[in-house]
C-alpha cells in the first residue's frame, strides 16, 4: 500500500516538482543578475554591466518557476538561447564557433553521462527500497512518546544518506499519516524535509547537489565534513518538530507484524550502490588521468541493474516516468557550464553561509553547477548550505514541493515560517559548527586523490 501510495504521489510530483509561489521568480533572477554584475570580459555584449549570458539563464530559470507546466520547454529553450549566443558572440572557453561549441561538449560529455546514468538508476534503485517493505516495517521499532517523532525523524535521516532525498521525504511523510492519524503539524513536515535534505548532504549518492560534485571530482571524503553539521541541525529541528508533533496529534503504535522484508531488493540496493562507490574510488585512485574520459560511474550502476535482473523484476516503467525530469536537469547543467563564473562572488565560507539562505528561493541544482565549474569551495559547507538551506522555505528543496503534494496545507511560506521557524535556527547553528570545529579548507576540483591546499593558505584562509 506505501508502494502505490508513493507511486501515485511520483506521479503527481513530476507535474509541480518547479512550483516555487510567486514570490521565488524576483529573488531568483536578482541573486543571478546581482553576482554575476562584478565584472565583465570588455569585449562582450553585457546589459548594465551584467554579462548577457547571466541574464539568459537568470530569465530560463525565471520562465522554470512561472511556467511549472512548461518546464522541460523552458530549459530546452534556454539552452538553445545561451547555445546560440555564444556561438554568435563570445564564444566558448575552448574556442569560437561550432568548433569552440564541440570542444566545450567534448569537456562535459562524460559528466553529462554520468549524472543520466545516475539519475535514472537511481530511479530503479528507489523503487526496489520502496517494495523491499523496509519503510513499513521500521514504525514497529519507534517510543510512544515524543521521541517516537524523533526517532522517525532520524530514520529518514539516515534512509537519505543512500536513496534520494526525495524517496526519503515520501517514505516518512507516509510513515507519519499512519502513525500520527493522517493528523502531521506543519512544524514537524518542515523537520521530516530538513531530515531528509540534512541526510543527504554529507552522502554523495544521497543528494543530487553531492552527487553533482563526486562526478565533477570531489571526493566522497570532502563532503562527509558535512555530517557534524547535519547531525546538528537535526538534533535541533527534530527535537523542536517532534514535540510539536506530540502535543498535535501523538504517536499512535502500529504494528505490521505479518510483513517481511524482501532481503533480495535489499542486495539489489547495496550492490548498486556498493558497485557505483568502487568503481568510483578504484578509477580515481590508480587511473585518474582517465576518469575524464568515460562515465564509469553511471555505467556501473547500470551493470549492478543488468546483473540482478535474475534477482527481482526491475519497474522498468520508472525509466520513462524519470527520463523528462532527468534531461530538464541535464538542460539546466550544461547552461550553467557555459557561464563566465569568473565574474561570480569569490568562493569563501561567507558565500556559502549566503548560498544556504539564496537556496530556499533558488533551485540549489543549477546554483551548485554554478559553483562547481567556479570552483575554489570547501565542498562539505556547500553541500551543507545548498542541500539543507532549501528546507527553510517548503518550495526551496524538491523534497519539500514532494512533501507538500502529499500534505497540501504545508503549501503556506507564512505558515511554513511560524512553525518551521526551527530549521533556520538548526541551518545557523550546523554552519556554525562547521566555522568553529572543522575550519574552512577550500580545495580544488580532483580527481580522487582530495589533494588540499597548503596548510598554510588553509590558514590564512579560515578566517
Amino acid at each position: 500500500m506505501l508502494t502505490a501510495r508513493i507511486r501515485i504521489l511520483n506521479q503527481d510530483i513530476r507535474k509541480s516538482l518547479m512550483i516555487r509561489a510567486f514570490i521565488r521568480p524576483l529573488p531568483l533572477a536578482l541573486v543571478l543578475l546581482f553576482s554575476a554584475g562584478a565584472a565583465h570580459a570588455a569585449d562582450a555584449p553585457a546589459l548594465a554591466g551584467i554579462p548577457l549570458e547571466f541574464i539568459i539563464f537568470a530569465l530560463t530559470l525565471l520562465g522554470v518557476a512561472l511556467f511549472h507546466n512548461q518546464t522541460f520547454t523552458v530549459a530546452i529553450t534556454g539552452l538553445a538561447s545561451i547555445t546560440l549566443y555564444k556561438l554568435l558572440f563570445t564564444g566558448f572557453k575552448t574556442g569560437a564557433g561550432v568548433a569552440g561549441l564541440a570542444g566545450h561538449l567534448g569537456h562535459e560529455w562524460v559528466t553529462l553521462l554520468n549524472l543520466f546514468g545516475l539519475l535514472m538508476g537511481f530511479a530503479i534503485l528507489a523503487r526496489h527500497f520502496e517494495k523491499s517493505h523496509v519503510p513499513v516495517i521500521l514504525p514497529r521499532f519507534l517510543p510512544h512518546d515524543w521521541k517516537g517523532g524523533f526517532v522517525l525523524l532520524a530514520m529518514v535521516f539516515v534512509i537519505s544518506s543512500f536513496l534520494d532525498n526525495i524517496a526519503a521525504a515520501l517514505i516518512g511523510g507516509a510513515m507519519a499519516h499512519q502513525l500520527f492519524r493522517a493528523k502531521v503539524h506543519i512544524g514537524y513536515l518542515a523537520g521530516i524535509v530538513a531530515a531528509s535534505n540534512a541526510g543527504g548532504s554529507f552522502s554523495v549518492v544521497g543528494d543530487t547537489t553531492t552527487t553533482m560534485m563526486w562526478i565533477a571530482g570531489v571526493a566522497p571524503t570532502q563532503v562527509l565534513e558535512a555530517f557534524f553539521a547535519a547531525c546538528t541541525a537535526l538534533a535541533i529541528s527534530g527535537y523542536f518538530a517532534a514535540k510539536q508533533q506530540h502535543a498535535y496529534s501523538p504517536i499512535l503504535r502500529h504494528a505490521h507484524t505479518r510483513t517481511r522484508i524482501d532481503w533480495h531488493r535489499i542486495g539489489i540496493v547495496a550492490l548498486i550502490l556498493l558497485l557505483a562507490m568502487a568503481t568510483n574510488i578504484y578509477v580515481n585512485s590508480n587511473y585518474p588521468e582517465r576518469s575524464g574520459e568515460f562515465p564509469f560511474l553511471g555505467a556501473a550502476v547500470w551493470v549492478a541493474i543488468l546483473l540482478t535482473i535474475p534477482v527481482r523484476r526491475h519497474d522498468w516503467e520508472v525509466l520513462g516516468e524519470s527520463l523528462k525530469g532527468t534531461l530538464f536537469l541535464l538542460a539546466l547543467v550544461t547552461s550553467a557550464s557555459m557561464m563566465p563564473v569568473e565574474n561570480l562572488p569569490e568562493a569563501s565560507w561567507r558565500t556559502a553561509f549566503g548560498l544556504g539562505f539564496i537556496s530556499a528561493v533558488f533551485d540549489n541544482i543549477p546554483l551548485t553547477a554554478l559553483a562547481i565549474r567556479q570552483d575554489g569551495y570547501d565542498w562539505g559547507f556547500l553541500a551543507y548550505a545548498v542541500g539543507f538551506g532549501g528546507s527553510m522555505i517548503w518550495f526551496g528543496s524538491s523534497a519539500g514541493v514532494a512533501l507538500s503534494n502529499m500534505y497540501p496545507q504545508a503549501k503556506s511560506v507564512g505558515q511554513w515560517l511560524r512553525h518551521g521557524w526551527h530549521v533556520a535556527v538548526a541551518y545557523v547553528a550546523g554552519f556554525l559548527v562547521l566555522v568553529a570545529f572543522v575550519g574552512w579548507h577550500p580545495q580544488p576540483l580532483n580527481k580522487g586523490e582530495g589533494a588540499a591546499v597548503p596548510v598554510a593558505e588553509q590558514a590564512a584562509t579560515a578566517h
